[in-house]
């Protein structure tokens, strides 16, 4: 092997470049892998190399099959391996599913030097203050994302730093997700040959992806329709506001085509791709294509509209819910920038304009912005490669956010995403006395998780009914 093949580390120079990353999707659908490389701070990310294989072994955002979720990531890392030129070590995974949760919490830290002067360790202490709430023992601590500070009672500070004052409170979002689902992805990743160095909500990594800091300012919805769930983050003054997952996408957008129609999945999804429209009123020629015949059997002839008709009522469905949850986020009034929608299934023709018919808003298809990187730029300005894309971002300029690597015997990662704050990990420690002790020395491997519960399955069955009539003489 020569030495352009060997392993390397993220820390290391390499051919002129000061830092490389890898950002890794692993979706219901598909698993992607992208390289990024930076020669400075002040450029902007280079891609290197894409990756990007059919995935197996997930349903909804949780691994169910670890053998078959470890070849989809070894097959898409490969394959940006090869195209970059070059091995990593450490990837930066993206999270998702309907077991995360957000809870809200405060803290309160009194400020003790002499000028009272409000620094970076204050602000660490703080938001260390405010994690300190009881969360079950079956789920980890994925983000804590301050909203904004008080000091001395005024509300509404978003950056403390230089001010004074004698008591620093924050305001939090605390996300958790499923131990055991982050058990198995990085158990996944360290048997595919790789360390995960961070874990990231992907609602977070496809924001940095594809919204521009005016449109979080000013107030805007994201909403990533994936494989199998479809994720809702709101901004608002920079800072991510509500999140929520929905286990209703594309996936099952494929089911009800297969269902309906009577072919296997792999024709159904490749008709959704070639034929699939998402709004009827854009059809222009109502043309007809044929499915060839299962075992042999004899093609059946379809128009565009009909297939539009399955996939238009999920579609609905799924812009119906997550406009139920803008309404109770309460934040439905501060959406100045309107609705972004990304991801795969947004390439639906039609997708934008039913999605701005049920909002009510403006909506614009979300694509990856070219200012954040430059290499291969046609073929990664696409819906589809959001998560990747802000994966790789994040662990490009993860210098501007604190890691905190907890339980690595248990392999895997309790990450604080704060910006710009220093935390003293000693405190933490103190948290937690005899029984985690206890608990690392005879560690209990993880349970694989339950398979989460299937949505909308009334719409399915009315679906359904409701078209395959349409089909029966077919």
């Amino acid at each position: 092997m020569d030495q352009e093949e060997q392993p390397m580390l993220f820390s290391e120079m390499r051919d002129g470049y000061q830092k490389v990353t890898l950002g890794l999707d692993i979706g219901t659908t598909k698993v992607i892998a992208i390289i990024g490389a930076i020669e400075n701070p002040d450029k902007p990310m280079k891609i290197l190399g894409i990756g990007q294989t059919v995935s197996e072994g997930l349903n909804r955002g949780v691994v169910v099959n670890i053998n078959k979720t470890v070849n989809t990531i070894k097959a898409a890392i490969r394959e940006a391996e090869i195209q970059a030129g070059l091995k990593v070590t450490e990837v930066v995974c993206g999270i998702a599913g309907d077991h995360i949760n957000v809870e809200p919490n405060h803290g309160i830290v009194t400020i003790s030097n002499p000028h009272h002067e409000i620094k970076r360790d204050d602000i660490g202490r703080v938001i260390l203050d405010a994690r300190k709430m009881a969360i079950k023992p079956d789920r980890k601590i994925l983000h804590v994302l301050p909203q904004d500070y008080i000091i001395d009672g005024q509300d509404g500070i978003t950056d403390p730093i230089g001010m004074s004052g004698v008591r620093l409170e924050a305001n939090v979002q605390i996300i958790t997700g499923m131990e055991t689902a982050i058990q198995n992805i990085v158990q996944s990743v360290n048997l595919a040959g790789y360390r995960v160095k961070n874990i990231v909500l992907e609602p977070l990594a496809s924001a940095r992806a594809v919204l521009s800091e005016d449109e979080k300012e000013v107030g805007v919805a994201l909403i990533d329709i994936g494989g199998g769930t479809t994720d809702l983050a709101i901004f608002h003054d920079h800072v991510m506001r509500f999140t929520s997952v929905i286990g209703i996408a594309g996936k099952m957008v494929t089911d009800d085509i297969r269902k309906v129609i009577g072919i296997v999945s792999s024709e159904a999804e490749r008709i959704k791709r070639e034929y699939g429209c998402a709004y009827d009123k854009v059809i222009r020629n109502n043309y007809v294509f044929q499915i060839p015949g299962i075992g042999g059997g004899e093609p059946k002839e379809i128009k565009k509209s009909d297939l539009c008709g399955i996939i238009q009522d999920r579609m609905r469905e799924i812009f119906e819910m997550t406009g139920q949850e803008i309404i109770n986020s309460g934040l439905s009034s501060k959406l100045g920038a309107g609705v972004v929608i990304t991801g795969g299934t947004t390439l639906l023709e039609g997708s934008e304009q039913l999605a701005s018919d049920v909002y009510g808003i403006p909506v614009r298809i979300g694509n990856p912005y070219s200012m954040n990187f430059e290499g291969m730029n046609k073929q990664i300005e696409n819906p589809l490669y959001s998560t990747a894309i802000g994966l790789t971002l994040y662990g490009i300029y993860d210098d501007m956010f604190k890691e905190q690597k907890v339980d690595l015997d248990n392999k895997y990662y309790e990450n604080d995403i704060m910006q710009n704050v220093a935390v003293d990990e000693t405190e933490e420690k103190q948290e937690k006395p005899e029984k985690q002790e206890k608990s690392e020395k005879a560690p209990k491997p993880p349970k694989p998780p339950k398979p989460p519960k299937e949505e909308g399955d009334q719409l399915g069955q009315k679906i359904i009914g409701k078209l395959g009539k349409v089909f029966e003489k077919l």
